[in-house]
């Protein structure tokens, strides 16, 4: 039970650092609009700058397609560069938005997914609530 505590506070965490920096990020770019110009310049890599225009889960299913179609990802990755380069891409792009783009191209990314369920105030992996119906019947 503790396990599902500690998993909990973790996810929680996780999120709540993903959310800060998603503000904290806007709150940069609205502020220094001149010295954001000079960052995009220094910027060489496109997976960077990808990156920092990436929102919340946008940096897992990139990694996720990286690992499961390296060389279609860095087309994927050159393009979405030149698109926020060139200003055609101004918003941030989540994982749900990523991952309908790569889906659209043709790229079946594959993503780990699991369900949980709140009961008794706990979560519980679909899993575990099915074995423990099945055993109840018994």
């Amino acid at each position: 039970m503790s396990d599902d505590d500690s998993e909990l506070q973790r996810l929680q965490a996780k999120r709540l650092a993903e959310m800060q920096k998603n503000i904290s990020s806007r709150e940069t770019a609205e502020e220094t609009p001149e010295s954001t110009k000079s960052t995009e310049e220094k910027i060489v890599n496109p997976r960077d700058a990808l990156i920092k225009q990436l929102g919340f889960r946008g940096l897992e299913v990139l990694t996720n397609s990286e690992s499961q179609f390296p060389n279609e990802t860095k087309m994927v990755i050159d393009k979405l560069y030149e698109l926020i380069k060139t200003g055609e891409i101004t918003e941030i792009l989540d994982g749900g938005k990523l991952l309908g783009l790569l889906r659209s191209i043709g790229l079946s990314v594959k993503m780990d997914t699991k369900i949980n369920i709140q009961q008794d105030g706990k979560f519980v992996s679909l899993t575990d609530k099915l074995s423990n119906k099945s055993d109840d019947v018994e």
